[in-house]
């Protein structure tokens, strides 16, 4: 597979929860560093606005090379239903769709590499600039596994025991 080729991706996991506290989990993004093997910890821009469509938050982002901050917007918000995000309101959609299960909630999370995104890193890498698409796309490959199965552990915990901090 040449990951350089690839603009989107999405995995997804049966989680035994309900859509609604799994949406509770995910829309809450100061929660992000639990689960996420990049992004260390994220902030709402303006409380007031927290979760909802239209909503900024800012996360910080970790790899054993660099630190750096991205702001994103919320373009989806149907609790029970999807949560998603667009780094800087046009460059690459992340998201989680939940939908009912035998066995509680299929929990799905989605990345899309965007025209702008490409745009915006072949016009800040020049020749580099597949290099560093290619590496983006491959944390977002090695990522959403690792996301996915730590939001499980996290929420099939917090059934068992009431709690729904991990």
């Amino acid at each position: 597979m040449n990951e350089g080729s690839i603009r989107q991706y999405q995995e997804s996991v049966t989680v035994q929860a309900s859509a609604d506290a799994l949406y509770d989990l995910v829309s809450d993004i100061t929660r992000t560093g639990e689960w996420s093997p990049v992004c260390t910890s994220c902030w709402w821009d303006d409380e007031d606005s927290a979760g909802r469509v239209g909503a900024w938050f800012t996360g910080r982002n970790e790899i054993p090379q660099r630190t750096w901050e991205t702001r994103s917007q919320v373009v989806a918000a149907e609790r029970g239903r999807e949560f998603a995000w667009v780094v800087g309101g046009k460059y690459v959609r992340w998201g989680f769709a939940l939908s009912p299960a035998d066995a509680g909630t299929v929990l799905s999370e989605s990345w899309e590499f965007l025209p702008a995104g490409i745009a915006m890193f072949e016009e800040k890498y020049g020749d580099k600039a597949q290099a560093q698409i290619a590496e983006r796309t491959q944390q977002a490959l090695d990522g959403i596994p690792k996301t996915l199965a730590a939001i499980q552990r996290i929420a099939e915990s917090s059934n068992e025991t009431g709690d729904v901090r991990s």
